[in-house]
This record gives C-alpha cells, structure tokens and sequence, in this order.
C-alpha cells in the first residue's frame, strides 16, 4: 500500500477548532466520528475505542511516515497503552508516536502545527470536551 493515493476527507492540515459531541470542528467544517490528520489531509479514522487501534488503521500514517515528525494518538476519554507489537509495528515504519487521551493530543496537535511542526494526529471522538 506505500505509495498509494487516496481521495482526501480535507487536503492539506488545519487546526483543529473544536473537539467533543462524538466529533471535530476544523476549516469551517464539522465531522462527526474520529478522524486521522495527516500531511496529505484530514480523514475520517474508523476506531471507536482504542481496542479499534490497529496496525490496519493506522496505515495512512505509516505511508507517509517519511514526513511526519510525530504521531499523536487520542485514545479517548483516557489515556489507554498501545499494545507493544503496534508500538513496535509503528517504530519500524519510522513514526514517533505519543499516546494520550484525545483531548490532551487535540490540544498538542495545534501547539506543534502552530509551531510549524511535522505532526500528525489519530483522533478517537469524545463525547465531552473538557
């Protein structure tokens, strides 16, 4: 699959306005689900719970590793560990990656793309802003 293109939800990044009610607010638009934020664009991420976090979801971010400094990874609500293969599986496709709860990666995602940073973020939707 590297090397693969895929029709883009929203091309190119943007700051992330507003997070809860089971989804997102970026660029004047809404989403409701989780959703993915890549260098190639903004998509709609298929986990529910972080028990949905797999190798197979995470795939758009291991092709294009090559320009993404660090993955963040919103596990909802809380904080929940990634199995050690998946971190394993992530490292070897050359992402750093961070795991918190999804409201805490939302904030950190904006700090470092407001700082121009290459970062990308996997976001499982939450009911409650907080």
């Amino acid at each position: 699959m590297a090397g693969a293109r895929y029709e883009g939800f929203f091309p190119g990044r943007a700051l992330l306005d507003a997070y809860g009610n089971g989804g997102f607010r970026f660029a004047e638009m809404s989403h409701r689900g989780s959703i993915i934020c890549l260098p190639s664009g903004i998509w709609a991420w298929p986990p529910v719970t972080a028990a949905d976090i797999d190798a197979k979801s995470l795939r758009r971010a291991m092709d294009e590793a090559p320009e993404i400094e660090m993955l963040l990874i919103g596990t909802g609500d809380v904080h929940v560990p990634l199995p050690m293969p998946l971190r394993e599986t992530l490292k070897a496709s050359g992402l750093r990656v961070d795991i918190m709860a999804t409201g805490a990666a939302a904030r950190t995602y904006n700090v470092l793309l407001s700082d121009q940073r290459k970062v990308a973020a996997a976001l499982i939707a939450v009911e409650n802003a907080r």
